[in-house]
């Protein structure tokens, strides 16, 4: 992935621009594999939040009957 096309941070030390940039030739396969188990997680994580808000905007939504 080129960081070119990671859209621009929105705020300074923006930790998914920095994360993108790193350098990953030092690191070894069980450091490889635990990165990317990690960025499973974190990215599961987001999901479940997106849907928790997604479903509280609806409830919001139906209550005020937009």
């Amino acid at each position: 992935m080129d960081t070119d096309d990671i859209a621009p941070p929105r705020w300074p030390g923006d930790p998914v621009l920095l994360l993108a940039r790193q350098d990953l030739d030092p690191l070894s396969i069980a450091e490889l594999d635990a990165r990317i188990a990690a960025l499973e997680a974190e990215i599961e994580r987001t999901r479940q939040h997106r849907s928790r808000t997604v479903n509280h905007r609806a409830i919001a939504d139906a209550l005020f009957k937009r």
